[in-house]
Parts: structure tokens; C-alpha cells; sequence
């Protein structure tokens, strides 16, 4: 792609929350997969799944149940919870959320962004929760759940495939991530990139505020305002 075409603004998006909502599509599936697993019935209510990777969640449900954390259990549970997840997405409560059709159909005809996907869900995951919704074209690379269990590992990932499908070099302060937790704040500090919060998600607009992202906005309902955070 010549220099002149080549986009400037990188957003990585966070997926759960941020994106769509699942209407307790995965927990209703990690609940399948833990039964058909391995017979074993509980709770997962006291496990803080936002803004954390499928692995730390896997992680944290196998020592819950005192199952050991084994490759072969992670592999059995994750397996089994990608299966289960398309029939729980099929709930009315399963929803892209206000305002994201009309801001991706904006930066996708903008030649100044280039959009892709941050997100603790495995890859496979993340392409059954939008596909559901059709927006997985929109998203041609990111860094997903299969590349660290850390959360805050996952951004150089991103950067380098940005990089490596776009051919641009995008500095880093107009590399935005975009996400509704605090652990979406922490990532962007930890690669350098600038952070939106939205209040779309399971934090309120003043506990997001708490941890100082370079923009907050209560949703992202007003396109021309969400765009003016990227390209003042």
C-alpha cells in the first residue's frame, strides 16, 4: 500500500461489554462445559470475568472445583465451552450494543483508521460472539485470549499484526484501545496507547473515571463525538 494511503489511527476493540453483550451467553456456557467436563455442577458467580482472558478464567474455575490445572484440562474445558456457546448466544438478550454499527461503518469507510480486536476471548471465541452479530468482517487481525493469559500482554501482539496487515507504522499515541473495564485501561498503559472507556459494561462511568483513561464517554451512541476522541 503506498505511504500517502495508509492509515494513521489504530482502534483496537475490546469485544464483551464494549462491542456486544451475551446476554450471560458465556457463563451460561462455562456452567455447560464444566458439567460436561468433568460432572461437576457450581457457581461461577464469584468469578470476576470482565476484562480478563478465557485462560485466567479457565484457570480460576479449575482451582474453584480444586481440579488440577492441567493442559489437558484446559484444553477439555475450553473446548467444550466453544461448543456450548453458539446455542447460548441464541437468547433475545444477546445484543450489539447502541452506536456500534454506525461507528464501525464510519472508521471502515475512513481511510485514516485501521480497526482490529483486543480481546481475552480465544480466537475462536471472539469470531463465534461477532459472527453472531455480523460484524466479524470488520475486524482483519487483533490479539485475542490464545496469546497470553495476561491481559496486559496482549497489546504488542495487536500492534504487530496492525502493522504487518496494514504496512503503516502507527505511533503510539494514535494507537487507541477501547474497552469497558479497568483492565482495558491498565492494557493501553502497559503498551503505551491511548485508551477510551465506556460505561457499557460492568463499570460504572465514575470507577472507569477512577483510573484516568484519556477519554471516558457514558456509551458510544453519538458517532461524530466518538470520532472526534480519535481525530480531533
Amino acid at each position: 500500500m503506498p505511504a500517502t494511503l495508509r492509515p494513521t489511527i489504530l482502534l483496537l476493540w475490546d469485544i464483551d461489554g464494549t462491542l456486544v453483550t451475551s446476554g450471560g451467553a458465556g457463563a451460561r456456557a462455562l456452567r455447560a462445559a464444566l458439567h460436561g467436563s468433568f460432572a461437576v455442577d457450581g457457581s461461577l458467580d464469584d468469578i470476576d470475568f470482565a476484562g480478563r482472558t478465557d485462560r485466567w478464567i479457565l484457570r480460576e474455575i479449575l482451582q474453584k472445583f480444586a481440579l488440577p490445572t492441567t493442559e489437558e484440562n484446559f484444553r477439555l474445558l475450553l473446548d467444550a465451552y466453544l461448543d456450548a456457546l453458539p446455542r447460548e448466544l441464541a437468547n433475545p438478550s444477546a445484543l450489539v450494543l447502541p452506536g456500534i454499527r454506525a461507528i464501525l461503518a464510519a472508521t471502515a469507510g475512513h481511510p485514516a483508521f485501521a480497526q482490529g480486536i483486543l480481546t481475552g476471548n480465544v480466537r475462536r471465541g471472539a469470531q463465534t460472539k461477532l459472527a453472531h452479530h455480523g460484524l466479524w468482517d470488520h475486524f482483519a487481525f487483533g490479539a485475542f485470549g490464545d496469546d497470553s493469559e495476561l491481559r496486559n500482554e496482549l497489546g504488542p501482539h495487536a500492534l504487530r499484526r496492525a502493522r504487518a496487515h496494514t504496512g503503516a507504522d502507527f505511533a503510539l499515541d494514535r494507537v487507541w484501545i477501547i474497552g469497558d473495564t479497568a483492565h482495558d485501561i491498565a492494557c493501553a498503559r502497559a503498551l503505551g496507547a491511548r485508551v477510551l472507556a465506556v460505561a457499557t459494561g460492568s463499570h460504572a462511568l465514575d470507577a472507569l473515571a477512577a483510573h484516568r483513561p484519556d477519554a471516558l464517554l457514558p456509551d458510544l451512541t453519538d458517532t461524530a463525538a466518538v470520532l472526534r476522541v480519535f481525530a480531533p
